[in-house]
């Protein structure tokens, strides 16, 4: 793991990281796909897996409709009214752009924390102490800073190059238990 440089602002970090993440993608995403699979063992009853919708340069996860298991077991964020929530999806599920323009199922009741087993976000940057660098919406963090959420276990997704031993962090800066990258699955501490 790299260092992050101390004297780097947020916005230089996400701009290099954005960078980096872009150049080991085309390498890294069958294993980060293989290693998303893989997670469905921490699937329980009827709960659910929370994806994205992938963006430019973040690796695509929705193949894992395909998977038998866990077609109907998957949940898409949406941003609606300054506040992020997941709702079931599957392809074929309508979509419509959410507040920040990104596609989210756009209809169907909006999922209490406790459908959800595991939650996969994105990111640009993850260091060892489980803080994720993201876009700088602070989106997950406000939903994981509520307690319910907070408990459901949340590992950032991004190539190994991207990961560096100490990022700076903001007060409301919520860490996460983990990651996973082209080498599979990395809890900081057992779940």
């Amino acid at each position: 793991m790299k260092a992050a440089a101390a004297s780097s602002t947020k916005a230089e970090l996400r701009q290099h990281y954005r960078e980096l993440r872009l150049q080991h993608l085309p390498a890294a995403e069958a294993g980060m796909q293989a290693a998303a699979l893989a997670l469905a063992e921490h699937l329980q009853g009827e709960q659910r897996l929370g994806l994205y919708w992938p963006l430019k340069g973040e690796a695509d996860l929705r193949h894992l409709a395909d998977h038998p298991g866990l077609r109907d077991r998957l949940a898409l964020p949406r941003v609606d009214n300054g506040q992020l929530r997941y709702r079931q999806w599957q392809p074929g599920t309508a979509l419509s752009p959410d507040d920040t323009g990104i596609p989210a199922p756009e209809h169907g009741p909006d999922l209490e924390a406790s459908a959800l087993a595991l939650l996969l976000a994105p990111a640009l940057a993850f260091d060892q102490r489980g803080f994720r660098l993201g876009y700088g919406g602070g989106w997950f963090d406000r939903l994981r800073s509520q307690s319910q959420w907070g408990a459901i276990p949340a590992l950032a997704v991004l190539p190994a190059a991207c990961l560096t031993a100490a990022l700076p962090v903001d007060a409301w800066d919520v860490p996460f238990q983990g990651w996973l990258d082209e080498q599979g699955i990395h809890w900081l501490q057992a779940v």
